[in-house]
């Protein structure tokens, strides 16, 4: 029999820090009780009754002590038992468990009454609600997933290895959430675009009477949307509202610039629109009114940079929402901004130790064209510039081109190949970017990288994509090509530095003539002025036919591709390549300039391998169809009117699929209302 149960004591008690002293403690009583004996058999009787009673209680205590944890650990277990049963069936915690089929095997009664059927067990989770069965196959981890089921939010976790699912019900907390980003404040800028220009022209009265016109219209819209409206000067008026307002005319697209547009348009004061609206991201605690004042500003001068009549809505880490943008850019009708822009750029130039130009990948005649003008108004202003080029990259046209700009002794030395130019690069180093603004596809991003001074010189509307702190930017997406832009700028260059060259001439004219289809589209009177000036100066226009003519392998591969041809929505053709056929840019841009021609196709795309292994969009219109628009929902961009894309890790067919899919979320919605 047991009498002494030490050893059925939890480990903590049975520790030998513990045990040394009990037993020490024994062994001292023990050697008492001998020496007591010894001494006085009297005192040793004593000293036996003391170490009995000591020994008996010790005994006494350790099975107490033993009997009475024993009990406490079994009632608390029973408890527990019965807690956990209990907190399955009663806590507010959705519980669900599921075998390795992935079916339903139990599930708590708080997670019961969010299926709207009451006999789910053996179903499969996925039949249930298609959101919990993707988290089972896709969820890594444990961690917390927010989603909204039968108009209530839940955060849901899947513990994988007991198959189990936990919801717990989160909308009282979410709407707060909700209510409290809905309230945040939204500054916006609005601007009227070419309010000089039409007023230029009115007196006082029709001033006046365009003023009000304007003012009413868009305070209307403001009152209507519970926004305040601060009229700050002739053309600019400053905005306050909250996010929720800001959703519902997001959901609208500002059809108040629709309105402005086609209202004013109908008095023959064609006036448009540009704004830029912002706010705090939602993981900012404290919102800084100045920054985001600030933000809405730039997204204001990114909406004028793409052209005007558009919105730009963005947050600091956002992605831009762009709205409008349905007109193309009106010519402006000064000088004032090129002279500027000339002056700033001479400055650059001559601070600067060199020069290096370089347009975007695969060049077209307008990247090379304004490239050779750069570098001529470099060395007008006593500066050694050189143009970064990658021969693997030139098309058909472009070699050619290539071939007649060496027979230049002066010119020919100062197109190099970019590698080369990368350790060339100093501080002082200015670099000329042309015909592009997108660090992405310039001719050789290295360069970019390593520049200390940019300078930005395109017709394209800006993008979100842009460099970082450019030291001067001049981007007019009214202008017909680069090379309009450029030519201008020599008109304002020391009238003793060396005139431009035929060559330069002819370089320049043909970017102009390749982008405006032989001024066909996006001309003004100012392209015609710079087509003057270059021929003036000797550009030979029978050299760029002789350029551009096609070799009967492209013209074959155009015939191919036309005969792709689909249309859809009875106005959009689209023309794709065979997958292991590789088709050059040009093939692909003539193609789609070619389905123009052909009755009732509006705008086209031609999707095609390319070359380096990608596949391009080339996408043209006639103006009522932004395809820029569209080409930038796929990682592109361009003008209104004449856009492009590149993707990587795709398929035509996939490519494909993609653009049918954002045709059909822009005119399908029209065709049902």
């Amino acid at each position: 029999m047991d009498f002494f149960k030490f050893n059925q004591l939890p480990s903590y008690i049975r520790d030998k820090r513990i045990k040394i002293p009990f037993f020490i403690m024994i062994s001292l009583l023990f050697i008492i009780l001998v020496l007591s004996f010894i001494n006085n058999w009297f005192v040793g009787i004593l000293m036996l009754v003391l170490f009995s009673v000591v020994v008996g209680s010790v005994i006494f205590i350790s099975n107490y002590l033993v009997d009475e944890t024993n009990a406490y650990i079994s009632d608390l277990s029973y408890r527990i038992k019965e807690g956990e049963q209990e907190a399955l069936i009663r806590m507010p915690i959705g519980i669900l468990l599921y075998n390795a089929d992935l079916e339903v095997q139990w599930v708590n009664p708080y997670f019961k009454k969010y299926f709207q059927k009451k006999d789910i067990m053996g179903q499969k989770v996925a039949d249930l609600h298609p959101q919990l069965g993707q988290l089972i196959t896709e969820a890594k981890s444990e961690a917390l997933t927010t989603f909204e089921w039968n108009q209530r939010f839940f955060d849901v976790s899947v513990q994988h290895d007991i198959r189990a699912i936990y919801l717990v019900d989160t909308t009282r907390y979410s709407s707060i959430v909700k209510t409290y980003n809905d309230e945040k404040i939204v500054f916006g800028h609005i601007f009227i675009d070419n309010y000089d220009e039409i007023s230029q022209s009115l007196n006082d009265r029709r001033k006046s009477n365009l003023n009000n016109f304007v003012t009413n219209q868009l305070t209307n819209w403001a009152k209507a949307h519970n926004i305040y409206l601060k009229w700050v000067d002739d053309d600019r008026f400053i905005a306050v509202l909250n996010r929720k307002r800001l959703y519902k005319i997001e959901s609208e697209r500002f059809d108040i610039i629709d309105t402005v547009r086609e209202t004013t348009a109908r008095q023959n004061y064609p006036l448009t629109i540009s704004m830029g609206f912002s706010y705090a991201d939602e993981d900012e605690k404290v919102s800084n009114y100045s920054d985001i004042a600030m933000s809405a500003q730039s997204n204001l001068d990114l909406a004028l940079g793409r052209g005007g009549d558009q919105v730009v809505v963005k947050s600091k880490k956002e992605q831009a929402r762009f709205y409008g943008g349905k007109t193309n850019p009106m010519e402006k009708r000064t000088r004032v901004r090129s002279r500027m822009v000339a002056q700033a750029l001479q400055d650059l130039i001559r601070e600067s130790d060199q020069v290096i130009v370089m347009g975007h990948k695969y060049p077209d005649m307008d990247a090379i064209g304004s490239a050779l003008g750069i570098r001529r108004i470099a060395q007008m202003n006593g500066k050694t510039a050189y143009i970064a080029v990658k021969p693997e990259e030139f098309s058909h046209d472009i070699e050619k081109l290539i071939t007649e700009v060496k027979k230049n002794e002066d010119i020919g030395p100062f197109v190099v190949n970019a590698e080369t130019l990368r350790d060339k690069i100093t501080p002082q180093t200015l670099v000329v970017i042309v015909d592009v603004h997108r660090p992405s596809i310039v001719c050789d991003k290295e360069i970019l990288d390593k520049a200390d001074q940019v300078v930005v010189i395109d017709h394209h509307r800006r993008g979100q994509e842009f460099p970082e702190n450019p030291v001067l930017v001049y981007i007019e997406p009214y202008a017909s090509s680069a090379g309009e832009l450029i030519t201008e700028l020599f008109e304002y260059q020391s009238n003793e530095a060396d005139p431009i060259s035929k060559i330069e001439a002819t370089a320049i004219l043909g970017g102009i003539i390749v982008d405006t289809r032989n001024f066909s589209l996006r001309t003004g009177s100012r392209t015609f002025d710079a087509a003057s000036y270059l021929k003036s100066c000797g550009a030979d226009t029978v050299l760029i036919q002789r350029l551009l003519k096609e070799n009967l392998k492209a013209y074959l591969s155009r015939s191919h591709l036309l005969e792709s041809l689909e249309m859809y929505y009875g106005k959009l053709g689209i023309a794709t390549g065979e997958e292991d056929k590789n088709y050059g840019t040009v093939v692909a841009a003539q193609t789609a300039d070619t389905m123009l021609s052909m009755e009732n196709v509006e705008a086209s795309f031609v999707i095609t391998k390319r070359d380096d292994g990608r596949v391009g969009i080339s996408a043209r219109s006639l103006g009522e169809i932004n395809v820029q628009t569209i080409m930038e929902k796929m990682g592109g961009g361009g003008h209104l009117s004449n856009a492009a894309t590149q993707l990587a890790d795709e398929t035509v067919a996939t490519a494909k699929k993609r653009l049918v899919d954002i045709l059909k979320s822009i005119y399908e919605p029209t065709e049902k209302e």
